[in-house]
C-alpha cells in the first residue's frame, strides 16, 4: 500500500472566492494563502453546496447534498445512521489520526460526540493556531488528518449588528481610503422579488439601511477579518514546515460558503449570488506539485468532492453513493480527464421569509430558480456578464439557453430525490421546474 499522506484542512467561515492576493484582489494582502496556492492549485470555479453554515459543513464531512442528509438550517446535526460514514471515521479505521480544532457548528454542542475526531480545541480563533502547532509538533507513528475550523471572516455579522467582534476589532478606515464599491453594487432590473424580499427581512444586519460609504465600511471591516484568518494560517503553515512534514501533507483550504460583500447591496449568505455561492478552494499536495501555482478552471461542488478527494489520497475507496468526484486528477495534472459539466446548489432562507433556491452552474451560463415571486428564475452569461447585472432569463432569445437549464435542474432534482419545498397538495411528488405541471396521477 502507498504511503499515506498527513492531510491539513484549513478552512475559514464565511470567505468569498475572490479575497485573495493571488486572485487579483488589492484591497487585502494574503500571503500565507498566496503561499499555498503557489505551492499547489487554485479552483477558481469551487462552490459550496449549500450557502449557510451547517448544511455546507455537514456536506464537507459526508460527501452528500445538505437535503440527503435532511439539514437544511443551523443548528441541525449529521443523522445518527450516517456517522460512521462521515471522513473522519472512515479515515481513522484506515489508521488515521483524526483531530480537530475549532468551529464545529453541525451544530456545536454535537462535537462532543467526536464524530471520528480528537478535539484539540473548542470553539476559539485565539487558541486554535496554537493548538494546531501543539498537535502538528507531536510525536505519532500513525499520519493525520488535522481539521483546523476558524471563525472569521464570519465576524461580519457582528460588525453589522454593532456588536463587540469575538476574536478581537478592524481597524478604522477613513471611508475615503476604504475600498471602492463593488462593479456589481447596483441592484438589477428583474433581480427576483424574493431576493429583495428576505434582504429586507435581515433587519439585525442592516443592509437596507446601509448607504455606499457605509458599504464601502463594511469591504474594509470584512477583507481586515480574511487578513486575521491568513495570519493565523501562517502560523500553522510555518509549524507545518518547521517539523519537516510539509513535503508528506496534503494541505487544502476553503471555505464554507461566501459573503455578498456588498454586491447587489447583499451582505450575508443565502442568496444564490456568486459571492455568496462560490469559495476559495487551494490544494497543496504532498510532495513537489506536478505543476505548482495551477489554476484549475473545473466546475467543484467542495462539499461533495473534499470526501472523495482525502479518500484518494489516503488509498480508501468512497461510500458508494456519492456523486463527489477526486480532485487528485486535476491537482497532478493529468489531461484528458472526464469532468461534470454542471454543479448544483441548494438554498433555503432561514429565519426570513421561508424562500428556496436552486442554482445550475455550467460551463457558461449559471441559471437559479427561486420558489416563489416575480422574476423567480434568472439566467446570466458569466462569460460576459460575472457580474450578474443582466438577467437573460426575461429574454425570449435566449429561451434554448434557458430550457436547457431548465431541464439540467429537472433531471438533477429526479436523480438526487429533491423534495424540499414541494407543494403541499403534492408532498410525496418532487417539486417543478417552469414549464413543468404536476403528474394527473398525483
Amino acid at each position: 500500500m502507498p504511503i499515506q499522506p498527513n492531510i491539513l484542512y484549513l478552512f475559514s467561515d464565511q470567505q468569498t472566492a475572490g479575497t485573495l492576493g493571488c486572485d487579483g484582489n488589492r484591497d487585502l494582502r494574503t500571503p500565507a494563502l498566496d503561499s499555498l496556492a503557489a505551492r499547489g492549485t487554485r479552483f477558481e470555479n469551487a462552490y459550496c453546496t449549500f450557502p449557510l453554515c451547517t448544511p455546507s459543513r455537514a456536506s464537507m464531512f459526508t460527501g452528500l447534498m445538505p437535503h440527503q442528509l435532511g439539514i437544511e438550517r443551523n443548528g441541525q446535526g449529521i443523522p445518527e445512521g450516517l456517522r460512521a460514514a462521515e471522513i473522519a471515521p472512515l479515515l481513522a479505521r484506515h489508521g488515521y489520526d483524526c483531530a480537530y480544532g475549532g468551529k464545529w457548528h453541525v451544530p456545536e454542542e454535537a462535537m462532543s460526540a467526536g464524530h471520528g475526531f480528537d478535539s484539540i480545541c473548542g470553539f476559539s480563533d485565539w487558541e486554535l493556531p496554537g493548538r494546531c502547532v501543539d498537535f502538528i509538533r507531536r510525536p505519532r507513528e500513525k499520519p493525520f488528518f488535522l481539521v483546523a475550523s476558524f471563525d472569521n471572516p464570519h465576524n461580519i455579522c457582528e460588525w453589522s449588528r454593532q456588536q463587540a467582534l469575538p476574536w478581537g476589532p478592524v481597524p478604522d478606515c477613513p471611508t475615503g481610503q476604504c475600498p471602492a464599491l463593488p462593479p456589481n453594487f447596483a441592484v438589477t432590473a428583474f433581480e427576483p422579488e424574493a431576493v429583495r424580499r428576505e434582504n429586507q427581512a435581515l433587519l439585525l444586519y442592516r443592509a437596507g439601511t446601509f448607504t455606499p460609504d457605509d458599504w464601502r465600511q463594511y469591504r474594509h471591516a470584512y477583507y481586515r477579518l480574511v487578513e486575521k484568518v491568513d495570519a493565523a494560517i501562517a502560523t500553522i503553515l510555518g509549524a507545518l514546515r518547521e517539523s519537516g512534514q510539509e513535503d508528506r501533507t496534503l494541505v487544502i483550504f476553503s471555505s464554507d460558503h461566501g459573503d455578498g460583500a456588498g454586491a447587489h447591496q447583499w451582505n450575508q449568505k443565502c442568496a444564490l449570488y456568486e459571492e455568496c455561492v462560490r469559495v476559495p478552494l487551494l490544494v497543496a499536495p504532498p510532495g513537489p506539485a506536478p505543476v505548482p501555482g495551477a489554476i484549475a478552471p473545473h466546475l467543484v461542488s467542495e462539499g461533495l468532492d473534499l470526501y472523495p478527494t482525502l479518500c484518494d489520497y489516503a488509498g480508501i475507496q468512497p461510500p458508494e453513493g456519492r456523486e463527489g468526484l477526486s480532485l487528485r486528477p486535476l491537482i497532478e495534472g493529468r489531461r484528458g480527464i472526464p469532468w461534470r459539466s454542471a454543479v448544483t446548489v441548494e438554498t433555503l432562507f432561514d429565519g426570513g421569509r421561508g424562500t428556496r433556491g436552486l442554482m445550475v452552474r455550467t460551463a457558461r451560463h449559471k441559471y437559479t430558480l427561486y420558489s416563489w415571486g416575480k422574476y423567480r428564475e434568472q439566467l446570466f452569461d458569466l462569460a460576459t456578464d460575472p457580474g450578474e447585472q443582466i438577467n437573460l432569463a426575461a429574454d425570449p432569445v435566449h429561451r434554448d439557453v434557458l430550457q436547457h437549464h431548465r431541464d439540467l435542474l429537472a433531471q438533477w432534482i429526479e436523480r438526487t430525490d429533491y423534495r424540499q419545498g414541494t407543494h403541499y397538495a403534492h408532498p410525496r411528488v418532487r417539486p417543478r421546474v417552469p414549464g413543468q405541471e404536476y403528474p394527473r396521477q398525483t
